[in-house]
C-alpha cells in the first residue's frame, strides 16, 4: 500500500482579526502537493490575508496552520521563522525596502545574477529597474519582479498575490506558461490569488472562492476537466485497441 503524501498546508479553525474586525474565518483548508490552486475574491475577501499567513508573514489570531504537519515557529523576538522553500512574490517588497534590484538579486541568487540580468533586464521597458531602489518602483513593477524571481528560484511552494492584475495579455500568457512548466516538471505547489477567475481557471486545478473571509465555493478549474478528458480519451483509445485486438484474434 502506497504511503500518502503529506499535505503542504493544513488549516483548521483559522481566525484572523484586526482589532474588532474579522478578516478571515476558515473552518478547514487542505493544500495538496504538486497542485495549482486559485484563490478568488474581491478586495476585502481575505485572499491576501490568507496568503500572508501561509507564507509566515502574518500570524493567525487563533486556530492552527501547519506546513508539512508542523506549525510555524517564532524566534525569541516573536518573529515568525519562514521556510526557504516557500517563495512569496509579495515578500520581496516587505523585507528589502532599501535594496536596489541588482543587489537584492545578487544576494539571493549569487553568481546567477548575470544570467538573470541578461535574461530580463538587458532590453525592453524593465531595463531601467536594475539599478533602482526597491522602495522607488511601482506596484506593477514590483509584481513583475516578484514573478520573474519566483520563476528563477524554483521553489517547492510558490505563493502569488493579485496574479495578472498588472499584466497585459502577453505577459500573463508568458508567466502562465512558466508557472505551468514549473508545476509539471518540478512538481511545484502553486497558490495564486486574483479578484477574478478569468485567468486562473485556465490552469488552476482547484478554484477556491472567498467572500468576507469565508470560503463560499470550491470547484475544479478548466484545466482539471481538460486533464480528465485527456485521460478518458487515452483510456478509450486503449480500450478500443484491446477490443480490436480480441476481434482480430477471433477471426484468426
Amino acid at each position: 500500500m502506497s504511503k500518502m503524501k503529506r499535505l503542504i498546508f493544513k488549516v483548521n479553525d483559522l481566525e484572523k482579526e484586526y482589532g474588532s474586525t474579522s478578516a478571515l474565518s476558515l473552518k478547514k483548508l487542505e493544500i495538496h502537493p504538486g497542485t495549482i490552486y486559485g484563490i478568488v475574491g474581491n478586495v476585502g475577501s481575505g485572499k491576501s490575508t490568507l496568503l500572508n499567513i501561509l507564507a509566515g508573514i502574518e500570524k493567525e489570531s487563533s486556530g492552527t496552520v501547519l506546513y508539512e504537519d508542523n506549525p510555524y515557529e517564532t524566534n525569541w523576538l516573536g518573529k515568525i521563522q519562514t521556510h526557504d522553500d516557500v517563495f512569496y512574490t509579495k515578500e520581496i517588497s516587505i523585507n528589502t525596502p532599501n535594496s536596489t534590484v541588482s543587489s537584492y538579486i545578487a544576494n539571493k541568487f549569487g553568481k546567477k545574477k548575470n544570467v538573470i540580468q541578461n535574461r530580463y533586464f538587458k532590453d525592453g521597458s524593465f531595463k531601467n529597474l536594475w539599478t533602482r531602489s526597491m522602495k522607488d518602483i511601482s506596484s506593477g513593477e514590483m509584481h513583475w519582479l516578484g514573478m520573474i524571481l519566483a520563476c528563477e528560484a524554483d521553489p517547492r511552494v510558490l505563493l502569488i498575490d493579485d496574479y495578472g492584475v498588472y499584466f497585459n495579455n502577453k505577459m500573463e500568457k508568458d508567466f502562465r506558461s512558466k508557472i505551468g512548466s514549473m508545476n509539471r516538471t518540478l512538481g511545484t505547489t502553486i497558490i495564486l490569488s486574483s479578484p477574478s477567475d478569468t485567468n486562473l481557471k485556465h490552469f488552476a486545478s482547484v478554484l477556491i472562492f472567498l467572500d468576507h473571509g469565508h470560503i463560499w465555493k470550491i470547484r475544479p478549474g478548466i484545466s482539471r476537466g481538460n486533464n480528465r478528458n485527456k485521460r478518458n480519451d487515452r483510456n478509450n483509445r486503449n480500450t478500443n485497441r484491446s477490443r480490436n485486438r480480441r476481434k482480430n484474434q477471433k477471426r484468426q
